[in-house]
């Protein structure tokens, strides 16, 4: 009950600073509330009301202390845990090889599919009585299955005939915290970083153990503390002992860390001239801070790797490729069990290729020289986290080397937390995307849990939107974001309908009328920022460092592929960026069959017009629309849709309470506002090339180019220091 009573402190403490709705906001889609519905809590109370949980490890007392915080909330009465299993109990908890013998009859033919930490939900029959089963294989598939238990339940679902089985697709289920030591966050749009280093070791903070309970709830299994631009001090023993305190905290609900490496830190911390990878003193001195690293953190996870990236140090400063960097880290992590996760986020100053051909280029002639911990962590798309991108080319074309999928979970080309924007939608689209690579069907989710091509390692991983926010997210819809990759990351094939429907029912109520309407209204929400931001495949068109609305004027930059300008080439004869065979030839890195449609605007999916292509501002679409009376309606579109959003909110009012519907309305007139300024900016600038007369249906500006072009934005949170 551990869990329990410091829940309790925790709330109490919280009560003389705000009020209950944002304490509602703090506990996500845990919130258990108690069920109006007489006859389904009648049944439920039948099936839950004695439980017998094994009590043989801590994540299975951890699945007990979730039942005794959950079930008296939604059921209004006292729950009781006996001791011994009687065929009489409602509830039993407990991983399969513990279950009595008829139990396990019950379940053995379900359990023959249970893989890794999956696990089982049966109603059975004994005796004429009906007891319900949560078992898995290991005591972590158990607290698994005891989380989607009481989110059944919290979902109003009928639970008289049970049976789930479900098992994880990907083995690493990682959340990449760009979190500094100083407790800043690069990209972060919801307060400081939750990781207190000054009073760690000593001082456990309640969210602690609140962060791992939302993971595990959704099956996350794995977190990377630290900025992927990282500080070596995060490997010294006085770190390494606050490291520990937190995977302490973290182990019992499946959570391993890992740790991002600077690739510099022989020479930053451990006094050697060279960090060169084949260097014989740089070898042995990473193995003795792995060795170091596995003694305090038994299960350590491994690294995280950002090298020759944008400023950071790698095996190129020495002469040397990914490979001997990636391989000689993974030969110290091995003996362990660790993994090394080397990103290929690279594009060089040096290189006047087109930035989208860069990585795909860079990292191919190595595709199967990696070891066989090395997983290359890949982001979604091709630039870098844009609201809309097409798959990454290296999904599908690297065959011999696991990659690991990037999402980016805080909103940094979103509008920041002040956006309602469902990012599972986008997250679907990328992994429902053919690449072709191995025929029709050969989609990107098939490429990441290692179906199609048969590898070992697996793995999805989204850069964090978590901070000391009382609601962890800076917005309440943004919790939707972290649920929907969790839900993903444990079977990249579920829906983003599916999981918008399961959060809404969790965090704000099970009412048809409600969740109808706003499901509909998160599902076209991505759309939306799209059109107001970046439509027909414009993309990077953001304001400089802050990424903080648009400025697609920005030329004065130190490199050309960090200005606007390089993305949407915009001049008199018209706009975009031509990577077909006439251009970049970017085309060429995707399957025939991709290349082939891609390369001809008239086949080409609108939505990546002007990505792939640099068209006449009167060239005419499929719809009969030129160019530039499309861009037009899709920015005016983008702002109405947000209008409708607002709409549909305001109708929702009687559902909420006066503080969730404050709450959100107020974002909400925010994101218009900003929605207003995106087009209004980007359609004069664009105007200055065409020269021409906005369509019937566009709002005219009230402001000039200029005014816009003045504004300065000193206060944009999540500002990042640009690498020379």
């Amino acid at each position: 009950m551990k869990l329990c009573r410091f829940f309790l402190i925790f709330l109490c403490f919280y009560n003389l600073e705000t009020n209950g709705q944002q304490l509602n906001d703090y506990k996500l889609w845990l919130k258990y509330e108690q069920i109006t519905d007489s006859k389904l809590s009648a049944s439920y109370k039948d099936i839950s009301s004695k439980i017998v949980v094994g009590e043989s490890t801590p994540s299975l007392l951890n699945a007990k202390e979730e039942l005794a915080l959950a079930l008296p909330q939604m059921l209004g009465t006292d729950i009781e845990f006996l001791s011994a299993i009687d065929k009489g109990n409602a509830l039993i908890v407990d991983v399969y090889q513990n279950l009595p013998v008829d139990l396990k009859s019950a379940v053995s033919k379900e359990m023959m599919d249970v893989k890794g930490d999956g696990f089982v939900l049966k109603s059975v029959k004994l005796t004429n009585k009906k007891v319900t089963v949560i078992t898995a294989k290991t005591d972590l598939g158990v607290l698994y299955g005891t989380f989607r238990f009481l989110h059944l339940m919290q979902s109003q679902h009928l639970l008289d005939d049970l049976k789930v089985v479900d098992n994880p697709k990907l083995d690493i289920r990682m959340l990449n915290h760009w979190d500094n030591l100083d407790r800043s966050v690069e990209r972060g749009y919801a307060g400081f970083s939750l990781w207190n280093w000054q009073k760690l070791p000593e001082y456990v903070d309640q969210r602690y153990i609140d962060y791992a309970r939302a993971n595990a709830s959704v099956g996350i299994n794995a977190t990377a503390l630290t900025n992927v631009n990282a500080n070596a001090l995060i490997l010294t023993p006085m770190y390494l002992e606050k490291v520990k305190a937190l995977a302490d905290i973290f182990r019992s609900y499946g959570i391993k860390v890992y740790l991002t490496a600077r690739f510099s830190a022989p020479m930053e911390i451990g006094g050697l001239e060279t960090a060169d990878p084949l260097n014989a003193q740089v070898q042995q001195w990473w193995k003795d801070k792995v060795k170091e690293i596995y003694a305090i953190v038994p299960d350590f996870g491994g690294f995280l790797v950002k090298a020759n990236s944008e400023g950071q140090p790698g095996p190129q400063n020495y002469g040397r490729n990914h490979v001997d960097g990636a391989n000689m880290m993974a030969e110290a992590v091995k003996p362990f069990g660790g993994n090394v996760i080397w990103r290929a986020f690279v594009y060089s100053e040096h290189d006047d290729t087109d930035r989208a051909k860069q990585a795909y280029d860079e990292f191919l002639p190595y595709d199967g020289n990696f070891m066989d911990n090395v997983l290359v962590q890949v982001k979604n798309g091709p630039i870098d986290f844009q609201p809309r991108e097409p798959f990454h080319p290296m999904f599908g074309a690297m065959k011999k080397t696991p990659l690991i999928m990037e999402f980016q979970i805080t909103q940094e080309y979103l509008g920041f937390s002040t956006h309602l924007v469902y990012l599972p939608k986008l997250f679907e689209e990328v992994l429902d995307a053919d690449t072709f690579q191995k025929g029709e069907g050969s989609t990107v989710a098939k490429v990441i849990d290692g179906s199609l091509y048969g590898n070992k390692l697996t793995g999805m991983a989204g850069v964090s939107n978590i901070g000391t926010d009382i609601n962890w997210t800076g917005h309440p819809f943004a919790q939707a974001n972290w649920y929907g990759f969790g839900r993903l990351a444990w079977d990249p094939y579920l829906s983003a309908n599916t999981i918008a429907e399961e959060w809404l029912r969790a965090t704000y109520s099970n009412e048809e009328e409600f969740v109808d309407p706003i499901k509909e209204m998160m599902l076209d929400s991505r759309e939306a920022i799209v059109n107001y931001m970046n439509p027909l495949g414009l993309h990077h068109i953001f304001d400089t460092g802050h990424h903080y609305g648009p400025g697609p004027w920005v030329d004065n930059l130190g490199r050309p592929d960090w200005n606007p300008v390089y993305y949407h080439k915009a001049d008199s004869l018209g706009v975009g960026f031509d990577r077909t065979p006439s251009g970049s030839n970017a085309t060429e890195q995707y399957a025939s069959e991709i290349a082939v449609q891609y390369n001809d605007p008239k086949t080409i999916p609108q939505e990546y017009l002007l990505w792939f292509h640099h068209l006449p501002w009167d060239y005419k679409l499929e719809n009969g629309e030129i160019l530039w009376d499309a861009i037009a309606l899709k920015y005016q579109e983008g702002v109405d849709q947000v209008t409708q959003m607002i709409k549909t909110w305001d109708r929702m009012k009687p559902y909420l309470s006066e503080n969730e519907y404050k709450e959100v309305s107020m974002l909400l007139e925010i994101q218009l506002k900003e929605a207003k300024w995106w087009r209004d900016a980007c359609l004069l600038y664009f105007q200055t090339f065409s020269n021409r007369p906005l369509p019937t249906g566009v709002e005219r500006p009230t402001k000039s180019l200029e005014y816009f072009k003045s504004l300065k934005f000193p206060f944009a949170p999540g500002i990042r220091p640009r690498w020379d």
